[in-house]
């Protein structure tokens, strides 16, 4: 049985973004294509707390969870 990762955006993620609905909209599709078939995770690594930090970020980091 194959895992099915979904995907979810954080509320207000894409306030700063200056592009068309259909950019947008684009973009997304992109970052599920890219899950779906798992190109998105290659090449990935966890952020460690420090970088998390760097960002800004407000997560909390769990082994096997992303965000």
């Amino acid at each position: 049985m194959t895992k099915i990762t979904k995907v979810e955006f954080a509320e207000g993620c894409f306030d700063s973004f200056e592009g068309t609905q259909e950019e947008l909209a684009e973009i997304i599709a992109d970052i599920q294509n890219m899950v779906a078939n798992g190109t998105l995770f290659e090449g990935a690594r966890e952020l460690s707390p420090e970088e998390v930090e760097e960002l800004g970020m407000d997560i909390e980091i769990s082994k096997g969870t992303r965000q």
